[in-house]
């Protein structure tokens, strides 16, 4: 696929950045490529995250679970941009960066698809994967300029056979799409811009059997395709069909990091509510067996 166009802001990534076959792109290998180290958050007295660690290696979907009120929403927003941790730091290739706000996440190649999918409703799909980083043509005598919207149309029509993705028109307003087809959108957008790493929030939180399906197909295409993927999801059958490896967060601190083929669906689950916990080995321990072990008098 060729590779997108330059935007007239400087701050966005140039053409190279964004092409799938670029430079960019990360290599795959065991070092972390992303991290969070020690970070906390707070807000005022109420303590949202505790000291977090998070990594992301290349050629990975990472998952992210964790109840409500976990703090797993607040993590994703601090490595998103759109929150600032209160103490420690977050790493790309090793090296401490700051993301002071979205658009900065981005300049590093960090590209969101939040739960909304921040879709502008009455424009085209190729209105959307350019929005706010228009391809221009030069006006009368150099001056000013005009929307290209035949390349920009080209384009995205390229970006969407690249993931092999289904929209009937490029031309049609993402209003009158399906659920699967303006996830899709917003899906080829991150792709399409993300040089380094995409997050995603919820995929498949308000779509069917059929559509959910087709975006973790997607989340596998855009995984070989060398891009990274952060995975916050509620849905554990979903993420023990994409993740390579599952973030536990629980209460504000990360508990577990596992691997779905070394462990079952709800000994997971009883990691985020606390009825298990991982020793130093990697062995399940019975958080309620242990306190009764410790205290006979405690137990039922």
């Amino acid at each position: 696929m060729a590779s997108l166009p330059d935007s007239t802001d400087p701050s966005t990534p140039t053409a190279s950045e964004v092409s799938p076959d670029a430079a960019a792109r990360p290599r795959t290998g065991d070092e972390p490529i992303f991290e969070a180290r020690d970070v906390t958050k707070r807000f005022g007295r109420v303590v949202a995250l505790r000291g977090v660690d998070f990594d992301l290696r290349a050629g990975e979907v990472h998952a992210i679970v964790g109840d409500n009120g976990a703090g797993k929403s607040t993590l994703i927003k601090i490595l998103s941009g759109v929150m600032q941790p209160t103490s420690g730091e977050v790493l790309i290739d090793g090296h401490p960066v700051s993301l002071g706000s979205p658009r900065e996440a981005r300049s590093h190649g960090i590209e969101t698809v939040y739960q909304d999918l921040a879709l502008a409703n009455h424009l085209d799909a190729s209105a959307n994967l350019f929005l706010g980083r228009e391809s221009l043509r030069p006006g009368v005598l150099g001056w000013l300029g005009f929307l290209d919207s035949r390349t920009m149309r080209r384009r995205t029509s390229e970006e969407l056979r690249h993931l092999k993705l289904d929209i009937p028109s490029v031309q049609v307003p993402v209003l009158g799409m399906s659920g699967g087809q303006r996830q899709a959108v917003a899906v080829a957008r991150a792709h399409a811009w993300g040089s380094r790493i995409v997050i995603m929030d919820e995929p498949t939180a308000a779509l069917g059997v059929r559509e959910s399906a087709m975006v973790l197909d997607l989340i596998r295409r855009i995984r070989d395709n060398g891009l990274p993927v952060v995975l916050i999801s509620h849905n554990m059958p979903h993420v023990f069909e994409i993740a390579d490896r599952i973030h536990v967060h629980r209460l504000g601190r990360r508990v577990a990091v596992v691997k779905p083929d070394d462990y079952q669906m709800n000994e997971v689950v009883a990691l985020m509510t606390g009825a298990l916990r991982l020793d130093e080995n990697g062995n399940l321990v019975d958080q309620k067996a242990e306190l009764n072990h410790r205290n006979p008098r405690s137990g039922g």
